[in-house]
């Protein structure tokens, strides 16, 4: 691999990395998920973008704390451990580098349009049709 900084294959540990970070990444978003559900029950006068711009502050810091101090921890086990398990902390610390950007800046404006769409649809569907005279 040309973009690695050492020689990696992909074997158990290295799928199991992947598997790791794909848990990370939804719990991630599974908590701003749980926040904008809990601020529209909350909110109903909000408009769906502020109360999502709301639930991603709320859940910012929270989000890249948990990250931040994973990759410490992950960076400090590559550059100090062993070179067996390089691979799989590299494959570990791109994944949460990589998770948390998709929960915060992928994730929730793919829900917006969503809802969004959703919500057009349903105005359209209850519009009444004009007949022609």
């Amino acid at each position: 691999w040309k973009f690695m900084p050492f020689s990696m294959e992909i074997d158990q540990a290295f799928i199991a990395a992947i598997l790791t970070v794909i848990g990370y990444s939804l719990n991630d978003t599974v908590v701003v998920f749980d926040r904008i559900r809990e601020f529209l029950n909350e909110h109903h006068s909000w408009s769906l973008d502020k109360t999502i711009n709301h639930s991603l502050n709320s859940t910012l810091s929270r989000t890249l704390n948990t990250s931040l101090t994973t990759i410490v921890v992950l960076l400090a086990m590559f550059i100090f451990g062993a070179d067996s398990l390089r691979g799989l902390l590299f494959a570990l610390i791109v994944g949460v580098i990589v998770g948390t950007y998709s929960s915060l800046f992928i994730a929730t404006p793919i829900m917006y349009d969503t809802a969004k769409k959703g919500d057009a649809a349903e105005s359209l569907k209850d519009k009444p049709k004009e007949e022609d005279q």
